[in-house]
């Protein structure tokens, strides 16, 4: 079945009369649903519960049609087994037990939940007052239960069929350091792009359509990292306000693929789109949310984890009322609970063996590798099931590695087997290319792989993540036209969004005519895009930069589900020079390995006096102590030796890279390289130019002038 083609017909779901009235023993594992010869065995776990009930519901899943008490419990596991039914049938889960939240106990049969190991919804979850086991409003707030309830309203489970035919599926297993991840988000990805069926723009087919693959197929990119796709709540706040949470960081279900992606409301539209990427030579990379919940603080909504076990699953303060919080959203997720580990290792296996997605970009990493004592720790729970776990050594994981917990900024601090989002490459690179005093010497480590971050912990250059932008901030687009954040649309009086963003608007903020500064913005695009891809390390690219996507100086579009996050495919974008740019510095890294090289430079001379990584200043000479740590230095030049980079047993193309950051046009001599005897000049970013075979040839000692705020890529050459 191709990604776009219709899905079968499942069988029709059994009449109200025909549903069983009657429930079984069944077993205590796995948890959640599982279809078993002659119907379907239910477990949740609840250390709390003094009942579990499993409502089921008609066709359309607004009316409730049985209600069956689980007979065992098991080691805290509630289980039954329901003869007679089928794949597709709706339902949910009633939990007694005490409600008592100065406790942080949060139980209340009267409100429907979620099945934590749901595999599908029946529908996309939009806040609204049906949400709270209190009532709104009321004097007492949280503490008095509300008894009104909720079922018709309230999403259902849907019981999943695990048949899928994924014929000769094989997953591209692409190096690291030969990984170039592609940030992008499904709905918007497709949304405004006409070749796309209307049916199907925003969902997982209208991303793994042709015209979707054929532009990463276009690109080089490798590895598709996609924002949140597990099922999410809208929180109520945004839905009064005419807004909608877009990103999707406000997970509901750790299994279910997120309904308003799924054409035709199929949660297998995900598996046709896995398999039709990974048919394209395509990575699938999941950017997951295990911190915390869509539940919020102890006034939000309770959907799932809430009102099934809150002490287990959620990290209480002192007093028991309310949540501890390292991630800023109201809640965080205890990992150190052998419950809730247990449901994210299992989430986290079912995304690869089920779905056979391809890694994970784990949100705010540090709040789940914290232990019992709130500490991060290499030895936690989680890192440690992760380390020992035979399914997810073979995947990429990679960290988000902040929260805002204390000691909550652990860049680098992640143990070997993990990649992370490089946020001090990030800030260096921007500062540099904006003439930031003093930037030279942070720079040049982060574009040589930053070995002092990465280094310690035994691991190569790939566990750098380098990035310029990604979703949360600027476009690269708007990192180059506008000094501060403009959120008003998101009506939180612009004091949401990171206020120090290390850009530049090139002299006028936003929109101009300029001719002048509008040039100097295409540059500066050039410049961040060729560093992010001359650097030593695995590179991201956020969706969109390379056509110039502009969310209007909005740096946390993240409930802009409108024009504003959405993917431009005007005629206009689509014939941005910087497109075919982008592809041939994705093609250039592909070609030169000492670009890839996945072994630290150490900069010592060998026994020729030829070294890996040599830095030079724009006279061509090595650069001097003084130099390194003059605030005012804006030019520098980095020659990569590809002698220490060889390709069955033959050096590889040496790189010779020099930088302008200043405001004037700048004359480098070359400096003196033993063993070449020309260079090519492959990439000038000031005349936005990309040469092939025709490039102009040069030796070395040569000058070259280079514009300002201008870079250029030299590749070693034969003279002929």
């Amino acid at each position: 079945m191709t990604a776009l083609a219709v899905a079968a017909v499942p069988p029709p779901l059994p009449t109200d009369a025909q549903l069983p009235d009657h429930c079984k023993p069944g077993k205590p594992w796995p948890l959640g649903a599982t279809l078993a010869e002659g119907g379907v065995n239910f477990a949740v776990f609840s250390s709390v519960a003094e009942k579990v009930e499993i409502c089921l519901f008609d066709r359309t899943g607004t009316r409730e049609v049985r209600r069956l008490a689980l007979p065992c419990r098991t080691d805290d596991v509630w289980h039954g087994f329901v003869p007679g039914l089928p794949a597709g049938t709706r339902y949910g889960l009633r939990v007694h037990g005490p409600y008592n939240p100065a406790e942080g106990l949060r139980c209340n049969p009267h409100k429907l939940l979620l099945d934590p190991y749901a595999k599908a919804l029946d529908r996309p979850l939009r806040g609204g007052a049906w949400q709270y086991a209190y009532t709104l409003g009321g004097p007492a707030r949280d503490l008095a239960m509300d008894t009104v309830d909720n079922a018709a309203g309230a999403a259902k489970c849907i019981v999943p069929d695990p048949e899928f035919d994924w014929g000769d599926d094989r997953r591209p297993e692409i190096p690291l350091e030969d990984t170039v991840f592609y940030e992008v988000h499904v709905r918007g990805f497709t949304k405004l792009m006409d070749e796309v069926p209307h049916g199907l723009r925003g969902t997982f087919a209208g991303l793994a359509s042709e015209p979707a693959i054929a532009h990463f197929k276009r690109l080089g990119v490798t590895s598709i990292e996609l924002l949140p796709v597990h099922a999410f709540n809208d929180e109520r706040r945004l839905i009064d306000l005419g807004l909608a949470n877009y990103w999707g960081y406000n997970t509901v279900a750790f299994f279910a693929p997120e309904p308003r992606y799924c054409a035709g409301n199929d949660p297998d539209d995900f598996k046709r789109m896995v398999k039709a990427l990974h048919a394209a030579g395509l990575e699938v990379i999941l950017d997951v949310v295990y911190n915390h919940s869509c539940e919020g603080n102890h006034l939000g909504p309770t959907l799932f984890l809430k009102g099934i076990d809150n002490p287990a699953y959620y990290r209480l303060a002192e007093d028991r009322r309310y949540y501890a919080d390292v991630t800023g959203t109201g809640n965080t997720l205890d990992i150190s609970h052998p419950a809730t580990l247990r449901l994210m290792m299992d989430s986290l296996r079912y995304w690869v063996e089920e779905m056979h997605v391809d890694g994970f970009r784990f949100d705010l990493a540090p709040a789940v590798a914290r232990n019992g004592q709130y500490e991060f720790d290499h030895r936690s729970p989680f890192l440690a099931a992760v380390a020992q776990d035979p399914v997810l050594r073979r995947v990429k994981l990679v960290a988000e590695p902040w929260d805002i917990g204390d000691n909550g900024y652990q860049v680098g601090g992640f143990p070997p087997g993990w990649s992370e989002w490089n946020g001090r490459y990030r800030d260096s690179v921007r500062d540099f290319w904006r003439g930031t005093d003093g930037a030279v010497q942070e720079f040049a480590a982060r574009l040589a792989g930053s070995a002092d971050i990465f280094g310690p912990s035994r691991r190569q250059p790939s566990a750098s993540v380098n990035l310029v932008t990604v979703h949360d901030g600027f476009t690269l687009n708007d990192l180059v036209s506008y000094n501060d954040k403009h959120n008003e649309a998101n009506a939180e009086d612009n004091r949401d969004g990171e206020s120090h963003n290390r850009s530049w608007n090139c002299g006028v903020e936003g929109e101009t005519d300029d001719p002048d500064v509008l040039a100097l913005r295409e540059r500066q695009k050039r410049n961040f895009l060729t560093t992010l891809f001359v650097s030593r390390g695995v590179p991201l690219l956020l969706g969109g930069d390379e056509m110039g996507r502009t969310q209007g100086g909005n740096n946390n579009a993240y409930c802009q589900d409108n024009p504003v996050s959405w993917y431009d495919w005007s005629e206009e974008r689509r014939g941005d020079p910087l497109i075919a740019f982008t592809r041939e510095l994705i093609a250039l890294r592909r070609e030169l390995p000492v670009l890839r090289d996945n072994r630290w430079p150490t900069g010592q001379p060998d026994e020729d006096e030829r070294r890996d990584l040599a830095w030079y200043s724009v006279w061509g000479l090595p650069m001097t102590e003084e130099e390194w740590t003059n605030p005012s230095v804006r030019c520098i030049a980095a020659l990569f030796d590809g002698r220490f980079t060889p390709v069955e047993g033959q050096p590889s193309p040496g790189v010779l890279l020099l930088f302008n950051a200043s405001d004037e046009a700048v004359v480098f001599t070359l400096p003196e390289a033993a063993g070449v005897e020309e260079w090519r000049v492959r990439v000038d970013t000031g005349e936005g130019t990309f040469s092939h075979e025709e490039a102009e040839r040069v030796q070395p000692q040569a000058k070259i002038e280079l514009d300002a705020h201008a870079m250029a890529v030299l590749v070693e050459g034969r003279s002929t």
